[in-house]
């Protein structure tokens, strides 16, 4: 992470879960090169709860500076004063890629300039896939995702296209003229999704659904019709 970090031109980097690091869990990632002084300062004093490039992070899934991050989140006194201080131990600008994992505690990897520079703004999209690539590596260093890989349970498409429709709010009724099938079907479907979860409720089907990625949640959010199947 060093060696790259100077490659794509920064100074620092931060690979972390955005966690209480005073008292933390064998799996947590950790891992950043800022100066002693402010990796310390920023754990002693549980910064990170309060830390306005955490807050940005659980606002996009897309690599951000920290230049843009005022135009994201209604800063407090607080926050700014955080990053002022990081600025007297030396950490100036940056850029994070956030990492949001159903499921998992939130985290981002970010690259940091030395006070009184900038970001180098041609090799932001190249920080970009670093970033996501080196948060999973770390995931699967640290045996994280592991149980759900070992298990993974797969919904068929029927299945999906009903869950995502009970997930909005509709009834087996009306899912079935959404799609073409009879109410009993449709019940049958779903009934045949909670076996393989080993659940009796649809609201867990949903969780799990959605933690495994076998449905998004821009899927179950979206009021528009799935693609017709052929």
């Amino acid at each position: 992470m060093e060696e790259i970090t100077v490659e794509i031109g920064f100074d620092f980097f931060a690979l972390v879960n955005h966690v209480d690091l005073r008292c933390p869990s064998h799996n947590v990632i950790h891992l950043e090169n800022y100066p002693d002084s402010w990796a310390q300062c920023f754990v002693e004093e549980s910064l990170y709860a309060h830390d306005p490039i955490i807050h940005a992070c659980l606002t996009t899934n897309l690599g951000f500076e920290w230049a843009e991050v005022p135009r994201m989140i209604a800063m407090t006194t607080r926050q700014r004063s955080i990053l002022e201080n990081a600025a007297r131990h030396g950490i100036g600008d940056g850029f994070t890629v956030p990492a949001n994992i159903p499921g998992e505690s939130s985290g981002s990897c970010s690259f940091a300039m030395r006070r009184g520079h900038r970001p180098p703004v041609r090799n932001l999209l190249l920080a970009q896939l670093i970033g996501a690539f080196a948060f999973q590596a770390a995931r699967r260093l640290n045996g994280l995702g592991s149980m759900s890989q070992k298990r993974p349970r797969h919904l068929t498409p029927r299945q999906r296209d009903c869950l995502i429709w009970a997930i909005r709010g509709k009834t087996d009724w009306e899912i079935g003229r959404i799609l073409g099938l009879s109410e009993e079907t449709v019940s049958q479907h779903l009934d045949m999704a909670r076996g393989r979860y080993g659940v009796t409720k649809r609201l867990p089907l949903a969780v799990h659904a959605i933690f495994d990625g076998q449905i998004s949640f821009v899927e179950a959010l979206s009021w528009q019709f799935p693609p017709k199947r052929e």
